[in-house]
C-alpha cells in the first residue's frame, strides 16, 4: 500500500517520531487509523443511543404518558436533551 500525505501531513509524522513516542510513520499511520476506528464507533454507539431514546419516547407518545410541546423544534430539543443527559451519565457510570 502506498499512501500521499500532504505537506503538512508528512511534518506531523515527522514530529511525531521526533518526538521519540513513534519509531517510523507506519506507527504514526497505524494509530492514526485506531484513532479513527475509536471515533466512529463511538458515533456509532452515539446514533444507537439516540434511536434508542427517540423510540422510548415514540412508546411514550402511543402509551398516552408523552409531555405536551408547543412545536416539533422543541420537542426533538427535549428528546435530544434527554438522550444526551443519559448517555453522559452512562458514560460517567461506565455502562
Amino acid at each position: 500500500m502506498r499512501i500521499i500525505l500532504t505537506p503538512e501531513l508528512e511534518n506531523l509524522v515527522d514530529r511525531k517520531i521526533q518526538s521519540g513516542r513513534y519509531n517510523s510513520p507506519s506507527e504514526v499511520v497505524r494509530e492514526a487509523l485506531l484513532l479513527l476506528k475509536r471515533e466512529d464507533d463511538l458515533k456509532k454507539l452515539q446514533i444507537e443511543e439516540l434511536r434508542r431514546e427517540v423510540q422510548k419516547g415514540i412508546d411514550a407518545i402511543r402509551q398516552g404518558n408523552s409531555k405536551t410541546y408547543d412545536s416539533a423544534d422543541e420537542m426533538i430539543e427535549s428528546i435530544i436533551s434527554e438522550a444526551r443527559a443519559e448517555f453522559d451519565a452512562r458514560k460517567i457510570n461506565g455502562k
